[in-house]
């Protein structure tokens, strides 16, 4: 007859196959426990490390200019009633990041701008010049009040090209006043 209510109170000695079995439970739990706090620990820093490479990557995306026309340099009356003057458009980089100005192009009937110099990178918080090109019509750039919705082709510092738009006011500026001169000399002579 078998009594098994009877525990076998044999201790297992090292070495026999109950002492191994019997370490072995004990020691898979707490290795397990191990992988999981370490796989945390290192999925925690991992996805800490890709939240603040986006917000970084996100933060050079940024493209805050301001643009205002500076100074018109010099000029020629065309004598179709139009003139045409070299100056430079004045910009700021209010973004969090560097960005490069490739150029900029604004045109409405009337008026043309174009950049005619080198691109120009604004570290965060700078101002440069960019040298432009502006072509005024005689009969109608006096008769255009609002602003210029000027088009910048800008380089982040991610290395991604993006197109701004910036409205520019021409009314009572350099630009202005000296193409209403030289419109002045042509319709004189005319």
């Amino acid at each position: 007859m078998i009594d098994l209510d009877e525990r076998n109170n044999q201790s297992a000695k090292s070495g026999t196959p109950a002492h191994d079995r019997s370490v072995l439970r004990q020691k898979v739990p707490l290795r397990l426990l191990a992988a999981f706090a370490v796989g945390v620990v290192l999925g925690g820093f991992g996805f800490s490390q890709l939240r603040d490479s986006r917000d970084q990557r996100d933060r050079n995306a940024v493209v805050a200019l301001v643009a205002f026309p500076q100074s018109a340099d010099s000029g020629s009356a065309a004598s179709e009633g139009s003139v045409r003057l070299s100056g430079y458009l004045a910009l700021a980089n209010g973004g969090p990041g560097p960005s490069t100005v490739r150029g900029v192009h604004a045109e409405r009937p009337g008026v043309v701008i174009h950049s005619i110099g080198a691109p120009r990178l604004l570290p965060p918080g700078s101002t440069g010049q960019l040298a432009v090109e502006l072509w005024f019509e005689c009969s109608v750039a006096r008769l255009q009040r609002e602003p210029l919705p000027l088009g910048l082709s800008v380089e982040t510092d991610d290395e991604q090209g993006r197109k701004v738009s910036y409205p520019v006011a021409l009314v009572g500026d350099d630009w202005e006043r000296d193409a209403l001169s030289k419109c002045s000399g042509i319709f004189a002579v005319g």
